[in-house]
């Protein structure tokens, strides 16, 4: 980390420090990412759609790319704590801001639950923790009565450490993304070096589902979930030095090489598969490995090399508990900042002597205990996670487009070419995510946006505390959503309906993303408002910083 002077103070008289410098930032985003999305993603990709799982990777890293881009912008523009959750307020006002904050939050507020399931996975090598069972023809680990108290045990070690130190641990941090950054080159080494079988990639074909099962694949066996953590550069921008240049380096640089160990570990598995468990499965759909809990430590076992599936075992409680850790202490922030926008009830924002928002922390908990009911297994879970935060991400392309026409003189050190294309495309690309993960999962997500406008409502009627909602400013918001979940329920992934064909469907959601697009530009505030809103954010940024910093 880079010290360097304070950067501004807050009107509590704190003194916000920007102590994070570009590796700080960079190794923030990549530690978030490195979870337990590499420890199963290689597999779950294979059995969707054998050796074209590699595309899906290349795929993947391509709309998240145009996605982050988008967030690098704006974040060299606004470089505020929390700015995910900030930015719709700045163009739209409160409406859409308390939409994408409550998504953005339930995203958060479910990745350290499954975090926790991908390590007890594993862990069942060791004690009944999961149970495996047979779900729509895939095997799926489940969790057991000592699983789900273990969940219990873990969820609340995250907020124990939270609370009393959290500062501890964000000294380490760069240690334990380290040792994954070494894991990850390892088991690629190791496997292509020790037993690597170039006829996997085409024996039993190269494509096994079609072009449907590639972009399947992308949303719903981990791969855009194994990238998603990008964000905490964004989230973090309030305490990095030289923001406007370093956020950008960090959002760019963590997608960059993660795609590239990504795709370089899924080689190596598809390479490593041992050709007499080919034809026992009878190809990638049915592969599965008896007696084992996780797929890589399986692999390093077959092939002989157990002192890596002993590591692989031992990793399975770092990366995942690392990364469960970030976002607990992630999602505590959301609430939070929802808070100071008045679009939460103001018990959220208040901070205990050392800075921790201990009911935002108690809050996640419940709802992490909560999430691990239905969705009891890792692979239910990664496709609920990755349509909401995608789906949370959505607003950041028609945020910039907004601002770039209310506000075409604000600062810039961080341009994205091309006018409004990317901006776009990674609307297009979050929509056509959503959609790929199928309607058996986006219900639930648009049921719990429903809860999340109930919530409001009821925020609004019984709080004195409340904002302005910005309706209109914010009706694309609904109509949006609309849209894409009827595109869902009609279309032919995940339990729809399957009225709408493959590539019909890919074409309606780019209209769907054009108008939308467009008309929520049409409606944004206007320039006198915008410059409410930053300067408003601007300091509940310092005033929440300042709250944390004297957290551990």
């Amino acid at each position: 980390m880079t010290s360097t002077q304070t950067a501004a103070k807050s009107p509590s008289g704190h003194s916000l420090k920007r102590e994070l410098g570009i590796v700080g930032l960079l190794f923030a985003s990549v530690g978030s990412i490195i979870g337990s999305g590499w420890l199963f993603g290689a597999l779950t990709a294979a059995q969707e759609t054998g050796p074209a799982a590699i595309i899906s990777w290349c795929i993947g890293a391509v709309m998240v790319m145009l996605i982050g881009l988008v967030y690098a912008e704006l974040g060299s523009m606004f470089p505020i704590a929390g700015g995910v959750v900030r930015f719709p307020h700045l163009a739209f006002g409160s409406f859409a801001s308390f939409t994408s904050g409550w998504i953005t939050w339930v995203a958060a507020a479910t990745t350290a639950p499954i975090e926790v399931e991908g390590a007890l996975q594993y862990a069942t090598k060791y004690a009944d923790f999961t149970k495996a069972h047979t779900v729509g023809g895939e095997t799926v680990h489940t969790l057991t009565a000592l699983g789900y108290g273990a969940a219990v045990v873990l969820l609340a070690f995250f907020v124990v450490v939270n609370y009393i130190g959290i500062s501890w641990f964000a000294r380490i941090n760069n240690v334990l993304v380290g040792w994954k950054l070494v894991m990850i080159v390892l088991v690629i080494v190791t496997f292509l070096v020790t037993a690597f079988h170039g006829s996997n990639f085409h024996e039993y074909g190269f494509i096994t589902h079609g072009w449907k099962g590639v972009f399947s694949a992308v949303a719903t066996s981990g791969i855009v979930f194994s990238y998603l953590g990008f964000r905490q550069a964004i989230e973090l921008a309030g305490e990095g030095s030289n923001p406007k240049r370093n956020i950008p380096l960090a959002v760019v640089g963590s997608i960059l090489i993660t795609a590239v160990l990504y795709i370089l570990l899924q080689i190596a598995f598809i390479g490593s598969v041992r050709p007499e468990d080919l034809m026992s499965s009878h190809g990638w759909s049915k592969l599965d490995f008896a007696n084992s809990f996780g797929p890589l430590a399986a692999i390093a076992s077959l092939i002989g090399v157990g002192w890596l599936a002993t590591l692989l075992y031992i990793d399975a409680f770092i990366s995942p508990g690392d990364t469960g850790l970030i976002y607990t202490t992630t999602s505590a922030r959301m609430t939070y900042a929802m808070a100071r926008n008045g679009n939460a009830p103001s018990g959220l924002a208040r901070t205990t002597s050392r800075g921790a928002p201990l009911i935002s922390l108690v809050l996640g908990f419940v709802v992490g205990l909560i999430v691990l009911l239905p969705f009891p297994s890792w692979q239910q879970l990664v496709g609920f996670i990755t349509s909401a935060t995608v789906l949370s991400f959505g607003s950041g392309p028609l945020v910039l487009a907004a601002l770039r026409r209310r506000l075409p003189d604000q600062e810039r050190t961080f341009r994205l070419p091309g006018g409004d294309l990317i901006p776009i495309l990674g609307f297009w690309s979050s929509n056509l995510i959503v959609y790929w993960t199928g309607w058996d999962i986006d219900w639930k997500l648009f049921v719990t946006v429903l809860l999340g406008w109930a919530l409001l409502v009821l925020h609004e009627n019984i709080s004195k505390e409340t904002a302005p909602l910005d309706f209109l400013t914010g009706l694309w918001v609904p109509v949006w959503l609309v849209l894409l979940a009827t595109l869902s329920f009609i279309g032919d992934f995940g339990g729809g309906k399957g009225w709408v064909g493959f590539w019909p469907a890919i074409g309606l959601a780019a209209l769907l993303s054009v108008g939308v697009f467009y008309w929520a530009v049409h409606l944004a505030l206007p320039a006198d408002r915008i410059n409410e809103h930053i300067v408003e954010a601007e300091r509940d940024s310092d005033e929440e910083e300042a709250a944390f910093s004297d957290a551990g």
